[in-house]
């Protein structure tokens, strides 16, 4: 079928070329007439019959002309309409033709447009995260105890250097799947995955921090299964600085699990309410150290626009049921996957109840808060010669930020926890901190952080500059500078 706008094209065609014929058809018989006078006298009746005819031949006309203006008009409106609307009929097997087209020939890119490569959609990012701590006490070796990341003191210090490579799915572009890689470098990548208590092999992991595949079932509103592994959701804060209200860690960050390897599914049952489902490895470990699989149960909510709420479950068993040992015996192994059994292995049961909500109370005043407690025993059931008395950490984190500019922004934590059993610290003892942070962002990429903080306990808990001498409180004065850059907005 041919378009509109070539039907359109002939009919104005043929409306001129019968335009033109009208005014110059009655010249060409006046002129032909008059010569027929010339040569042959004609009669009265003679020349009556042939105006009559003219007369006719010229309405005639007159009546094909409207009938073509009246089809031309036509033909316009759908074009117009079809251009400015929904497709109609001809417009939609206009573009019918052009999807087969295209299924039988590769498309070529166009003038000026770039061919599609692997990196489509893939957002690539980098961030710098350095500081200059200085602890009062004066420690000696320069540590300040009980924190995450800013662990020296009077030292220039490279906390930490990330890459993130993300490619997110994109239902709406048909596209269900995409993955996200963040590899780590710096001091911060030991205190997450240094520790061999929790990995068997933790130079093998050490520097991927995150890596998962993603898939969007369509189902409901869309289920988001997560596969590989991926930064703890427990807790409110984050392992990137640039995100967070404060430069130090809490002592809940901390405390709380960094990374998981599993499963995870989060469903969403309205656009308020979603439901998250982990099966998971353990607490910090890539590779189990028991066969005991773990599982968190959760939900976020929305409860008003400016509030957010996040209720978390975590059932799992930490405790590791082999030892490494050199290898022995006439049969190869892995590397570093030489084992002997623990026999009885501990069997105790690990229980979080974490809990926090967001309250964004005026467009430049936000206010957060984390209620938190955990619960780990030895083992399950009593027995001769067992102690299953549980360690417990229970407290929480209140927080506070203040917007006066688009680049200053004033911001403060305050926190317990209290340590029954030594889970956290070694010691029973009640700690607690508090926070002041401020921040100019020079431009955005940039962000300076100045920030004094206090710490204090029931116990003696603090290095000094006297060896074996320690203190109940702690003060340090931190700036932070810190850089990022690449094509994801929004947090990491």
């Amino acid at each position: 079928m041919r378009c509109p706008w070539v039907c359109a094209r002939t009919y104005s065609r043929w409306l001129t070329a019968l335009v033109m014929f009208g005014l110059i058809a009655p010249v060409q018989s006046q002129r032909a007439l008059s010569a027929a006078e010339r040569a042959t006298p004609k009669s009265p009746d003679d020349t009556e019959t042939r105006i009559e005819r003219l007369e006719a031949e010229v309405a005639e006309l007159k009546a094909v002309i409207k009938q073509l203006q009246a089809a031309s008009a036509a033909s316009s409106a759908v074009i117009g309409s079809n251009a400015e609307g929904p497709a109609g009929p001809v417009h939609a097997e206009r573009f019918q033709a052009t999807d087969t087209e295209r299924q039988g020939s590769p498309a070529l890119p166009r003038t000026g447009e770039k061919s599609s490569g692997f990196l489509d959609n893939t957002t690539i990012n980098v961030g710098l995260d350095t500081y200059y701590a200085y602890n009062f006490n004066q420690p000696i070796g320069r540590v300040n105890l009980l924190r995450a990341y800013d662990v020296l003191s009077n030292e220039f210090s490279l906390n930490q250097a990330s890459i993130v490579f993300e490619h997110a799915p994109d239902v709406a572009a048909g596209r269900r799947w995409g993955g996200r890689l963040d590899l780590q470098y710096g001091q911060a990548t030991d205190t997450l995955q240094g520790n061999p208590n929790n990995e068997p092999r933790p130079d093998i992991y050490r520097n991927v921090f995150q890596a998962y595949g993603t898939y969007v079932a369509p189902l409901g509103k869309g289920i988001n299964i997560d596969f590989g592994k991926w930064s703890s959701s427990l807790g409110i804060e984050g392992n990137y600085t640039k995100d967070q209200w404060n430069y130090s860690r809490s002592y809940w960050f901390n405390l709380l699990p960094f990374y998981h390897m599993g499963v995870r599914v989060n469903v969403p049952i309205t656009d308020r309410f979603a439901v998250n489902y982990w099966l998971v490895n353990g607490t910090n470990q890539v590779e189990a150290t028991n066969g005991f699989k773990d599982e968190l149960f959760g939900f976020t909510a929305q409860p008003a626009k400016s509030v957010t709420w996040t209720l978390n479950y975590y059932y799992g068993q930490d405790h590791p049921d082999r030892i490494v040992v050199p290898p022995t015996g006439p049969i190869p192994v892995q590397p570093g996957l030489s084992f002997e059994p623990i026999r009885p292995a501990p069997d105790g049961r690990t229980h979080i109840f974490d809990t926090y909500a967001t309250w964004r109370v005026t467009p430049k005043l936000t206010f957060e808060a984390e209620g938190d407690y955990l619960i780990q025993r030895l083992w399950r059931n009593q027995a001769p010669g067992q102690s299953s008395a549980p360690s417990r950490a229970i407290g929480g984190v209140a927080y506070l930020r203040y917007q006066f500019t688009p680049k200053i922004t004033l911001a403060t934590r305050a926190e317990y926890l209290s340590d029954r059993g030594g889970l956290f610290s070694g010691l029973n003892q009640a700690l607690k901190e508090n926070t002041v942070t401020f921040d100019y962002l020079v431009w955005d990429g940039f962000l300076m952080r100045y920030e004094w903080r206090m710490d204090y306990s029931n116990q003696p808990s603090f290095l000094t500059d006297v060896p074996g001498v320690l203190s109940r409180q702690q003060n340090t004065a931190t700036l932070g500078l810190i850089w990022w850059w690449g094509r994801k907005e929004g947090t990491w």
